[in-house]
């Protein structure tokens, strides 16, 4: 799970050998013979043999970029060519190079009209930037929709703008870009900075000064994390084209524009700002291993079955962080799900729609390879991609369901196709009988889970999704989440829930309905 904005759990958990298997036979309910032999391949002795090597101290946490990764990748290519599972990239073979780099925080001043301004003192920033310019560009929202745009009339190339959080309101309060009472993306704390940065790239903006009182807050914990360790902050080298991005603390945002938060009108404000602002940037070298089961029926439509390969690595102390369900349980489970299509196809009853297995790096860093893959070389066309059920964290019990164990936390199953949601009950019903929890899916959760591991940045294209989950514990991100705490009933019995879920998707006529397209 992506670490910096989760909160940790101090509760502890039992220990898990006293606890009651589901499957203590690894029996199975009765159903159509050759789905159900399949899935009984899945089996907790071949779980727990995989993810005691993949989480041992040998692989050293699998910090993005490190020997460890590497260790971890190959044992996934290696892995897949045991099992005669293709690499997606055919030729090129089974890893995607993600390009990344590590920045250490900036640091320089930003001065406008004549007053310096130190970074974390008034404003916030993670990249580099240098330069004079005579004016600022106030540009409301920031919102460049058909719909509704800011940007009409303006020629903001190699410009500096100033947008505000929030979105237009109709007269009777309702929000003028979905009609209801319910606002947009533009204004969710997750999506709200991304899409304002996709729209001034595409207008060829320089820097964008963001006033968002709730983002600053949020950011500033990063900041002061980065400063306090002296870490740096991951992110994709493909990044360094775009806008940079400049939060600002509402004293400043005010003095620069008093009338910020009032109007909306497109205005220039006459005002020297000088950007001197430097960070030492280190390259990594990291991959994403994909492989396929081509399609026997519909080889050009693609489900994406997706966990991160990675973890947090070795802590200051010297401690190993395994990683065993963060996310190793997510790892083993695609490769046993994998195992079972390819006896499926070997069985001359292999899916109907292609299926992709894919292990993205740097989740732990901002879902960083998940979101090269889709915003940057995405190795199938995104709209012949019908979907992506995302596997991270499925071996331990939150404590919260201390119990009542069998459950799994579904999120986004609903939220852009009724069709897949309907699906995946339909499927759990018949097969698995687990508890669906949906109680981290409200739009309302203050965790915010559903941006927050890979599946978003499939999700934000409109490809239906669905995230798979146990929650957090005490181990969370600690040397304690080790192999040995997994509980193995539970991991092999949700493994199967989500290969019958994903035979479904892949063996329907039709794929499965985007009713529900984010706005």
């Amino acid at each position: 799970m992506y670490k910096y904005f989760i909160l940790l759990t101090a509760l502890s958990l039992g220990c898990n050998s006293t606890q009651r298997s589901i499957n203590e036979n690894n029996a199975l309910p009765a159903g159509p013979p050759d789905v159900m032999s399949f899935a009984s391949t899945i089996t907790e002795e071949e779980l727990k043999e995989h993810l005691f090597t993949y989480a041992s101290d040998d692989f050293q946490g699998r910090e993005t970029g490190s020997e460890g990764q590497k260790k971890a990748v190959n044992y996934l290519k290696e892995a897949y060519a045991s099992m005669d599972i293709p690499a997606a990239k055919g030729d090129a073979g089974y890893f995607q190079n993600v390009p990344l780099e590590l920045r250490k925080l900036p640091v320089g001043e930003l001065s406008i009209g004549g007053q310096s301004y130190s970074n974390g003192n008034g404003y916030i920033t993670f990249r580099s930037g240098e330069g004079t310019y005579n004016e600022i560009v106030y540009l409301g929202y920031g919102i460049d929709t058909k719909q509704y745009s800011d940007y009409k009339d303006s020629e903001l190339d190699g410009k500096i703008i100033l947008v505000r959080s929030g979105e237009p309101q109709n007269e009777d309060g309702t929000y003028l870009l979905t009609g209801t009472n319910e606002p947009s993306k533009w204004s969710n704390m997750s999506e709200a900075i991304g899409k304002r940065l996709e729209a001034a790239q595409a207008h060829g903006v320089k820097a964008v000064l963001y006033a968002d009182s709730g983002n600053y807050s949020r950011y500033m914990r990063y900041f002061n994390y980065m400063k306090t360790n002296n870490s740096g902050q991951m992110s994709l080298k493909t990044q360094e084209d775009g806008p940079q991005l400049i939060l600002l603390e509402d004293r400043l945002a005010d003095s620069l524009y008093p009338e910020l938060m009032e109007s909306t009108e497109n205005k220039v404000i006459a005002t020297e700002i000088k950007m001197d602002i430097r960070s030492k940037n280190e390259e990594v070298l990291s991959e994403n291993v994909a492989a396929i089961i081509r399609g026997n029926t519909f080889p050009d439509e693609y489900l994406i079955i997706s966990s991160h390969l990675d973890h947090i690595g070795v802590n200051s102390k010297g401690e190993i962080n395994n990683g065993a369900d963060d996310d190793g349980s997510g790892t083993v489970a695609m490769l046993e799900i994998a195992e079972a299509f390819k006896l499926a196809e070997k069985e001359g009853v292999g899916p109907k729609r292609s299926v992709v297995f894919l292990h993205v790096t740097g989740e732990e860093k901002g879902l960083l390879g998940s979101q090269y893959y889709t915003d940057f070389e995405p190795i199938f066309p995104l709209e012949k991609t019908v979907a992506n059920l995302n596997i991270d964290m499925i071996g331990r019990i939150d404590p919260k369901r201390e119990g009542d164990r069998n459950y799994i936390y579904l999120i986004g199953s609903d939220k852009l196709s009724t069709e897949l949601h309907e699906l995946s009950e339909s499927v759990n019903k018949r097969y698995t009988n687990i508890e669906l929890d949906y109680t981290y899916n409200d739009e309302n959760d203050p965790n915010r889970f559903y941006y927050r591991s890979d599946h978003y940045n499939f999700a934000k294209n409109n490809i239906p999704i669905i995230f798979y989950f146990n929650g957090t514990h005490a181990d969370y991100h600690r040397p304690g989440d080790t192999p040995d705490k997994i509980n193995y009933d539970l991991l092999t019995n949700r493994s199967r829930l989500i290969f019958h879920t994903a035979w479904e998707v892949a063996n329907r006529d039709k794929p499965v309905v985007v009713d529900k397209a984010s706005k």
